[in-house]
């Protein structure tokens, strides 16, 4: 294989241009030429390709974002825009695809490539962590740490003013982000998709911590859970206590970008390594993840019909530590 394409996909998360990095310097080191495709599967149908050097990727294994820039294409998913997607190919010479992306993005390979084999292989980019087939994800580790950060100084501000604050962070399917940044900051209830929210239940445990003078409450609340956001939850305990001084805070995109943690980084450029290497050796359809350490592939298939569970003993653990 001499030339492959490499574009990033839906949601950007810190570490893309990591991976992009570990891709684009693999290929030369292994005597191809890499093409970067611009916003994604639009980029592609579009032609808005261009050959990379390795000084495209100098000093950028530090910056969010990705520098290829992402976005969605609901004409990537036509047969007409899957045939324009393929003539750009063609017409670049470009033999196998690099994907970072999320289950967006391999579901829209998985299609493409049941009608065009090009080989591919993907890596995971999103800081929703939800994706089988990886411990982790790019971009997870870095959103988690911008929201405990600012979980951290919210409470600041609870405490400081006896308040309590419903605090919303991304995950509208998944709850990884909720529960990871929930646990470290402390927070005293977390809701996620993944469990079916029993508001009764929340306000109980909150007229318990009113009842024994506890002054500081913070409920941290994924996008997508099932009662209705963090607006809904904090109208109904504001209904529930009148003389409770209750807040709402939805974190928002700043958990998107930011400079990738190292472990994003290292990660990222593990994955990017691994992606050009198994592609280059004949391996595609496939999603290089890292399990215990280890870098593993699997089927795109696989990646987009299921999620890691969450682990129940974790969601005991909130529970517990948060008496």
């Amino acid at each position: 294989m001499r030339n492959i394409g490499i574009l990033t996909s839906g949601g950007d998360s810190p570490g893309m241009n990591a991976a992009i990095r570990a891709v684009v310097r693999t290929g030369v080191f292994l005597g191809m030429d890499v093409f970067g495709i611009r916003r994604g599967y639009q980029g592609m149908i579009e032609g808005d390709i261009f050959k990379m050097k390795t000084t495209d990727v100098s000093n950028i294994i530090q910056r969010g974002g990705t520098i290829l820039k992402t976005a969605r294409s609901k004409e990537f998913m036509t047969d007409e825009g899957m045939a324009k997607a393929y003539d750009q190919l063609q017409i670049h010479g470009i033999e196998g695809l690099i994907l970072i992306g999320g289950d967006g993005t391999f579901r829209g390979a998985n299609k493409f490539f049941e009608k065009y084999t090009i080989p591919a292989v993907g890596l995971p980019g999103t800081i929703d962590k939800d994706l089988s087939g990886t411990d982790f994800t790019i971009g997870f580790d870095t959103a988690v740490n911008t929201a405990v950060e600012a979980i951290d100084k919210i409470r600041d501000t609870a405490e400081a003013h006896d308040r309590l604050f419903v605090v919303e962070v991304m995950g509208r399917d998944a709850g990884y982000i909720a529960l990871n940044s929930g646990i470290a900051c402390g927070a005293e209830d977390i809701l996620i998709p993944e469990m079916v929210t029993d508001i009764n239940d929340v306000l109980c445990r909150i007229d318990m911590d009113e009842r024994r003078k506890k002054t500081v409450h913070i409920l941290v609340v994924a996008e997508g859970d099932d009662y209705g956001g963090s607006k809904k939850v904090a109208e109904t305990i504001m209904a529930r206590f009148p003389k409770l001084d209750v807040r709402n805070c939805v974190l928002g995109h700043i958990q998107r970008g930011g400079a990738p943690s190292y472990a994003d980084r290292v990660l990222a450029s593990r994955l990017g390594h691994a992606a050009v290497t198994a592609l280059n050796n004949g391996t595609t359809q496939v999603m290089a993840g890292i399990i215990n350490g280890e870098v593993v592939y699997t089927p795109f298939s696989n990646v987009i019909k299921g999620t890691t569970p969450v682990s129940p003993d974790m969601l005991e653990m909130i529970r517990v530590l948060s008496v």
